[in-house]
């Protein structure tokens, strides 16, 4: 099947203005966090009533996703059809890509985190992040493509074929000299190997010396100046990075068009956060956003995954999308994780995996909080918005977290002329009629 994220890395490149966006979902966690990466049970899980270990009924001990639930969520958003990229540790990337055939039959394309450095080894205890960042791969190509220490060439195309590359200059002659020698001995072997990969550059992870305000220059120029000796064929499909506001990502994106600009998600934050972000970020030239944790952590990740597509899509407003997402939350008897006054305000959201750096946004909401309806609308969207013809039509998603029904006393809801959804007519109680009918729908579930 295409890929999407092919289609649209040939519309970005052809038209640099385009609203054509690609949004990724970073499955890896596992390579930051260890245990704790894959996200909290629920208390009322059984399995958590069926832990012996005395520290188990302790109030404050958080219980883990095991593997296969966190597998599982991947098959959801992967049914889901929304993103473009799923990218996963190797080891998970072998369980889905190679022994599944999971992307088989989906226009999302697999990738795999192919290195990872030290500045995200965040274990529970652990001092490494303290320290200047240090290159390091667990993975090898050979392993993200076949599973094994060597390919033979037909089996190059059997796991992920795409990989997230990760640098991080401490304005440290000695440690950023390391950094840039062990990213070009990535680039010739992925060359050799015909593996792509797309360059996430982090922010310094220690005090560097430089001033806030003067960190996105510093990222732009090191971004700039380490792909100014690499030839197409050892480039970049495109770029991640701390979203350092609208001056910073303007004048990246349009130093070089052909190399899309990309924003990492960082820290969980407030949903508002994650939406204003991408909104942000889109406005001023970036192409593609990251989120992991921002996603991972939130109530309902295909709900959260599809108020994130429309913002892209242009369908509706952040501050819109904050108030739809609680209704999703309400009509499936979910208890958000913050009201809907706290949720649609801005916070200062960590950008690295350890925290620090936070995301400058070029003005506050207005009126973020209050109950003012956004006169902007929501249409239904075409089955493929922004894919070049190529999503492919949602399945049913094997989860019985969103097994919801309307309320039989509201099954229409105001519309305009053209038949869609006139949300600046609609009361409270239709709005969340209406976007549970939406989400039931978007799943394939019965209403």
């Amino acid at each position: 099947m295409n890929k999407s994220l092919d289609i649209k890395l040939a519309e970005i490149r052809r038209n640099p203005q385009t609203r054509t966006f690609i949004i990724a979902d970073a499955k890896d966690p596992d390579m930051a966090r260890g245990v704790q990466a894959l996200g909290r049970l629920s208390p009322t899980d059984p399995r958590v009533r069926a832990l012996k270990s005395p520290e188990a009924f302790r109030p404050d001990e958080a219980k883990y996703r095991t593997v296969e639930d966190f597998c599982e969520l991947i098959r959801e958003v992967t049914r889901q059809g929304l993103i473009d990229i799923m990218l996963m540790s190797a080891s998970t990337n072998e369980r889905l890509t190679i022994k599944e055939r999971l992307f088989d039959d989906s226009h999302i394309t697999p990738a795999a985190r192919a290195n990872d450095t030290t500045d995200i080894w965040v274990v529970r205890g652990g001092r490494y992040v303290g320290e200047a960042s240090r290159p390091f791969r667990s993975a090898t190509i050979d392993h993200i493509q076949c599973g094994k220490v060597e390919c033979e060439p037909k089996e190059r195309v059997l796991g992920a074929n795409l990989g997230l590359y990760s640098v991080t200059f401490n304005n440290c002659l000695r440690r950023d000299m390391e950094t840039s020698r062990e990213f070009k001995e990535f680039r010739e072997e992925a060359e050799r190997k015909s593996f792509r990969y797309f360059l996430e550059v982090f922010d310094p992870n220690v005090d560097s010396g430089l001033a806030t305000e003067k960190l996105g220059a510093f990222v732009n120029d090191n971004i700039v100046r380490s792909l100014a000796g690499v030839t197409e064929r050892g480039r970049p499909v495109f770029l991640k990075m701390v979203y350092h506001g609208p001056k910073f990502t303007e004048e990246l994106a349009a130093y070089d068009p052909s190399l899309p600009v990309g924003i990492l998600g960082g820290g969980a934050g407030t949903t508002y956060d994650a939406f204003k972000l991408i909104a942000e970020a889109q406005k001023y030239g970036a192409r593609v956003a990251l989120f992991g944790r921002k996603i991972n952590n939130a109530e309902h990740q295909l709900a959260f995954i599809e108020m994130l597509r429309r913002i892209v899509d242009g369908q509706v407003q952040p501050e819109e999308a904050v108030r739809a997402y609680h209704g999703v939350l309400q009509g499936l008897g979910i208890k958000p994780q913050r009201p809907l006054a706290e949720d649609l305000q801005l916070t200062d959201t960590s950008m690295s995996y350890a925290g620090g750096t936070s995301v400058t946004f070029s003005r506050k909401p207005v009126a973020a909080v209050s109950d003012r309806r956004s006169a902007g609308r929501l249409p239904e969207p075409a089955a493929s918005s922004g894919n070049g013809g190529q999503r492919p039509p949602p399945q049913p998603a094997a989860t019985k977290s969103v097994s919801y029904s309307p309320p039989a006393a509201i099954t229409s809801w105001p519309t305009l002329p053209d038949g869609s959804p006139d949300l600046t007519r609609m009361s409270n109680a239709e709005r969340v009629a209406y976007f549970k009918a939406r989400l039931n729908h978007k799943l394939g579930m019965k209403s």
